[in-house]
């Protein structure tokens, strides 16, 4: 039978999400409360602007005083959907301390200080859900938490921020340049005003070391998760990942090492091959591909962002958590039992696309791969253009291979076998050095094969 006192709810913010979780909840209050097995009531909505009109919700459950509102002892589950570290942070352990249960999307939080509030959480018996902070609509958290609890994940691979994979698609299918790309995803409300967090990485570090956490069972922080942008990608990577049957694509990573004794987590733009299920995710979606040993490869896909699906995410919390509450239990907390040590970038094992700017001269391509040999790195593939056959390097000349000659210098394009990234790295170095070497044009890994 249904409780008839409702479960009381404390919403934290309300801009573009908390405004639909608002709507949902009140739309929906008979299919939900029938989910539930209570209804749910909205107490109290603390925001920074009071006077903003907020269709649907009635003013006098507007504050400025969220501490307030979330000391009451009332308050049953509180949505907090500020964003940021303060007073976001503040305001979770107060209402654990008060008697309620908290629903986040506050992935920067999470990745930064998830430990800390899940032993809070567990001090006062209370549950933190967090569906909605790492990939929007898409079940991913629940399913690593729970449906794979029994596994061993050993690998999670995705594209978990939509305003890079909308920029990176436009300029693959359009062969839009970066800025050109980024003021379309602007224009169509994809990119944020300010686009830092998206486009240097920093929103796909958070969820990746929210990932890594939950399918590793270890504590990963957004500062051990390496982090690469998209705003050095160019036209030319994008033409060169085309001719290799790749697409470029900014990933999150996470790996348990061969070994199982450590992980790594990183985020980089990467060519994968156009046979990979990631390549495929077109636009604003995002998609995460998960390898474990008894279930094998999974691939979770849907829209990562947005207010309506990011609110769906919070209401499939908001569910769980009243039913916790109501059969007066808790759903699972923090596993880091393992407590596995984070790899630095240089043990992780990948590939190397580089394009070199050379001297157009005999003898250039020994020098290079001299040093190649040096740092223990094994080359795959050489494109070059520029040169003419038997000019001293052996090596054919790939008409319209996307080099370029301008006054007496041609470009080389040189793929590698895997090898660890600190040697690659050290290889790029040292063909700095070199005299015929005028410039290093772009380094990106090759992923996914």
């Amino acid at each position: 039978m249904m409780r008839t006192r409702p479960l009381k709810v404390a919403l934290l913010g309300c801009g573009v999400v908390g405004s639909e979780v608002a709507r949902i909840m009140t739309t929906h209050a008979d299919d939900l409360a029938a989910r539930i097995g209570a209804p749910v009531e909205l107490a109290g909505v603390a925001v920074r602007r009071p006077s903003k009109v907020r269709e649907g919700i009635d003013p006098a459950l507007i504050t400025t005083d969220a501490t307030a509102l979330v000391k009451r002892g009332d308050i049953d589950v509180a949505i907090e959907v500020i964003g940021g570290i303060e007073p976001a942070r503040t305001l979770i352990t107060t209402a654990f301390e008060h008697g309620a249960s908290v629903v986040s999307a506050n992935k920067a939080l999470l990745a930064e200080d998830g430990a800390a509030l899940h032993a809070a959480a567990e001090q006062y018996g209370r549950d933190l859900y967090y569906e909605a902070a790492v990939a929007g609509a898409i079940p991913l958290v629940r399913p690593l938490r729970e449906s794979l609890a029994g596994d061993k994940v050993n690998r999670v691979l995705g594209i978990v921020n939509g305003t890079t994979n909308f920029i990176l698609d436009k300029m693959d299918t359009s062969g839009a340049g970066y800025s050109e790309a980024l003021d379309e995803a602007t224009a169509l409300g994809y990119a944020e005003a300010d686009p830092t967090a998206d486009v240097e990485g920093f929103d796909a570090a958070a969820k990746a070391a929210i990932l890594a956490g939950i399918a590793f069972h270890t504590r990963v922080r957004i500062g051990d998760v390496h982090r690469e942008g998209i705003t050095e990608v160019t036209a030319s990577d994008i033409a060169s990942a085309r001719r290799m049957g790749c697409t470029v694509k900014l990933l999150a990573i996470c790996e348990r090492a061969a070994d199982g004794q450590s992980v790594t987590a990183r985020v980089h733009p990467a060519m994968i091959p156009l046979s990979h299920p990631l390549a495929s995710v077109r636009e604003a979606y995002n998609a995460v591909f998960v390898e474990a040993e008894a279930a094998g490869q999974l691939m979770f896909y849907g829209p990562g962002a947005g207010g309506s699906p990011t609110a769906s995410a919070v209401l499939g919390d908001l569910v769980a958590v009243c039913r916790n509450k109501l059969s007066e239990a808790t759903g699972p907390g923090e596993s880091a039992y393992t407590r596995l040590p984070v790899s630095p970038m240089g043990d992780v094992v990948t590939r190397y696309h580089i394009s070199l700017d050379v001297a157009d001269k005999p003898g250039v391509l020994a020098q290079v791969a001299t040093v190649f040999a040096e740092q223990g790195v094994s080359i795959d593939t050489v494109r070059q253009q520029g040169r003419n056959p038997g000019s001293g390097d052996d090596v054919a000349v790939e008409q319209g291979g996307g080099g370029r000659r301008v006054g007496g210098e041609a470009s080389l394009v040189v793929v590698t076998h895997r090898a660890a990234d600190a040697a690659l790295s050290a290889t790029v170095e040292a063909l700095r050095k070199l005299d015929t070497v005028r410039g290093v044009a772009s380094i990106m890994r090759v992923e996914g094969e």
